[in-house]
């Protein structure tokens, strides 16, 4: 019967439907990152301006030029990232497929080194020696993970940009929405929605942490609010210093 306590069921059936399926590839940091970065920059963009005096269509013009520019930017750069670690990733492995096919010997010395020191030692040792490169992808895995500290998490660039995107402009079009509806205290009225925003994305950040979602929540909060309390002071600052 399976344990509900646990996160996943640990019948033979389910375990290796489980494998089968291999792990799931996680977006969850793009994610995070593009909701954070569209809240904050968009919001500091508004406090900005609101400390500056600027009118609510000169607010909104430069909320969704940033809400645009910006989030493809983010975008783009995230994609280049995770394709360069893609990239990373084969030539390192074509290394190690060179070096094990050049000289195998002095590999699975590295594999003997590699697991003496996490304590096996004699027969046990040698016996994971034979094992281990025995089966040429796994020998090539555990290097990669070993040497270099990297595994084939498959990420795919495209998803991850999207992913980024996505965040961006959802979150980050938060702060514009009482201006694009020319309510009364929309500056009021946008800091809140920002720090729901915040605290949104840091309680869903809680569910693939051990903290509390409300610790998480808090804390994302906290910074979200420093970087648009900044950028009020300074947008405020610069009006009194050139505005006369």
């Amino acid at each position: 019967m399976p344990n509900r306590l646990l996160e996943h069921s640990h019948q033979p059936n389910d375990i290796a439907d489980r494998l089968a399926r291999g792990p799931d590839t996680s977006y969850l940091r793009d994610w995070v990152y593009g909701g954070i970065d569209g809240a904050v920059t968009t919001f500091a963009i508004v406090a900005g301006s609101v400390g500056a005096n600027l009118s609510t269509r000169i607010i909104l013009i430069l909320g969704v030029a940033n809400l645009l520019a910006d989030g493809f930017s983010m975008a783009a750069a995230n994609y280049s990232g995770s394709k360069s670690e893609n990239e990373d990733f084969q030539r390192l492995r074509a290394i190690e497929e060179k070096h094990i096919r050049v000289e195998p010997d002095g590999e699975r010395e590295e594999i003997r080194q590699i697991f003496r020191a996490k304590g096996y030692e004699g027969a046990d040792l040698e016996d994971i020696v034979r094992l281990v490169t025995s089966n040429r992808t796994t020998w090539i895995e555990t290097m990669m993970l070993a040497e270099y500290g990297v595994s084939d998490g498959g990420r795919a660039p495209m998803k991850a940009a999207l992913y980024t995107f996505a965040a961006f402009v959802l979150f980050g079009a938060l702060p514009l929405l009482p201006f694009l509806a020319d309510v009364q205290a929309s500056a009021v009225l946008a800091s809140g929605l920002t720090a729901c925003a915040f605290f949104a994305i840091g309680s869903l950040r809680a569910r693939w942490s051990q903290r509390h979602w409300v610790g998480c929540g808090i804390e994302t909060t906290a910074i979200g609010m420093v970087a648009a309390a900044i950028a009020f002071l300074a947008g405020h600052g610069l009006q009194q210093v050139f505005g006369g």
